[in-house]
C-alpha cells in the first residue's frame, strides 16, 4: 500500500475570501504546485467543472485531481434532494477519477461568515445526531454504488468540529461514512490529531495536513474570533511551520496500512506567504514525515 502527496489550491486562491490570491492564475497554481513536487491537486475556485475542459489543463502540469469540497445541506434537506444537488459535483470527480468526495455539513454554520463568532456554531441533539447518521449514511451508500466514496470533513464552526462530535459521528453512521483528518482544523478545536488518528484509523480515507501556529490560536481562542479572522490572522501554515507532529500522525495511518492522499492544505494569504516557497516546504517535512512513519509513497 502506498500514499500521494497533493495539495489544495487554497494558498493561492483562497474560495471563503475570494480578496486573497484572486488575481493568481489558475495556470500559476497548477505549474507552481508541480514544481513544488506535488502529483495531485484539489478543486478551486477558478477550476473549470467540466471533465473535457479540465482534464488537459491537469495533463499538462502532471496533476491528477483528487478530489474536491461539497458544502451538504442534509440537515434542511431529505437525502433525495442532497442525491440531486451533488450529482454534478459527483459526476465531475468520477469521470476525473477521483476516488473520494469531501463532504461537510455546513447548515447554520459560521465558518464563512465573518461577523459570527466561532462559539455560534451549531449543535446537534442527541435525535438529531440519530436522524443526520442514518441519512448521512444513506448517502454514502447510495453514493458508493455511483463508484465513489465519502469522505467526511469535521471542520471548526461547523455541527461536526471537535473529538466529540468526531465521536457521535463515527457512532451513528456506518462504515460508509469515511472520516477526513484534518490536523489544523483538529488542533484548532482543541483535539488531539495523533489521538484522534489512532482511535478511527480504519476509518480514515482521506487526509489534510496543515499545521497551525502556536502564537495565533492562543489569541484566537481567547477573542473567540470567526474563523476566517483566524485564517488572515495567520493561524493556519504547512507541514513544517507550526506545532502539530505530522510523523506521529501519519505512524498511527501506517498502523492500519493507509493507502490514499495526504494533502497540504493550509488557508492563508499569498501575499505574506508566497505560495510556492511554502508549498515546497510543505512537501518536504510530509515527505520526510511519512517516510519516518513507515509510510510508502507511490512513485
Amino acid at each position: 500500500m502506498a500514499v500521494r502527496l497533493g495539495v489544495s489550491p487554497i494558498g493561492w486562491s483562497n474560495d471563503d475570501l475570494p480578496d486573497l490570491g484572486g488575481q493568481t492564475p489558475l495556470e500559476t497554481c497548477l505549474a507552481e504546485a508541480r514544481e513544488a513536487g506535488f502529483a495531485g491537486i484539489e478543486l478551486g475556485n477558478k477550476f473549470p467543472r467540466d471533465a473535457r475542459l479540465l482534464r488537459p489543463i491537469l495533463d499538462r502540469h502532471e496533476l491528477a485531481l483528487i478530489s474536491g469540497w461539497y458544502s451538504g445541506r442534509l440537515l434542511d434537506r431529505s437525502v433525495d434532494d442532497e442525491m440531486t444537488a451533488i450529482a454534478p459535483h459527483r459526476d465531475l470527480l468520477v469521470a476525473m477519477g477521483c476516488a473520494i468526495l469531501v463532504y461537510a455539513e455546513t447548515t447554520g454554520g459560521t465558518a464563512g461568515d465573518r461577523r459570527r463568532a466561532l462559539s455560534t456554531r451549531p449543535r446537534l441533539g442527541d435525535g438529531d445526531w440519530r436522524a443526520f447518521g442514518a441519512g448521512l449514511t444513506e448517502l454514502a451508500d447510495r453514493l458508493a454504488k455511483g463508484g465513489i466514496a465519502l469522505a467526511y470533513h469535521h471542520h471548526m464552526g461547523t455541527v461536526v468540529e471537535d473529538a466529540d462530535d468526531i465521536e457521535r459521528l463515527m457512532e451513528v453512521t456506518d462504515d460508509s461514512v469515511g472520516l477526513l483528518l484534518d490536523t489544523g482544523h483538529l488542533v484548532f478545536a482543541g483535539a488531539d490529531p495523533t489521538g484522534i488518528a489512532r482511535r478511527y484509523a480504519r476509518r480514515i480515507n482521506h487526509v489534510h495536513c496543515k499545521d497551525v501556529r502556536r502564537s495565533v490560536l492562543a489569541p484566537t481562542r481567547a477573542g473567540d474570533t470567526s474563523f476566517l479572522d483566524a485564517v488572515l490572522d495567520g493561524v493556519f501554515t504547512v507541514p513544517g511551520d507550526g506545532m502539530v507532529d505530522f510523523a506521529a500522525v501519519l505512524a498511527e495511518l501506517a498502523a492500519v496500512n493507509y493507502s490514499g492522499w495526504l494533502v497540504v492544505e493550509a488557508e492563508q494569504d499569498p501575499a505574506k506567504a508566497p505560495p510556492l516557497a511554502y508549498a515546497r516546504l510543505g512537501f518536504a517535512h510530509l515527505r520526510a514525515a511519512a517516510a519516518t512513519a513507515g509510510l510508502r509513497e507511490k512513485s
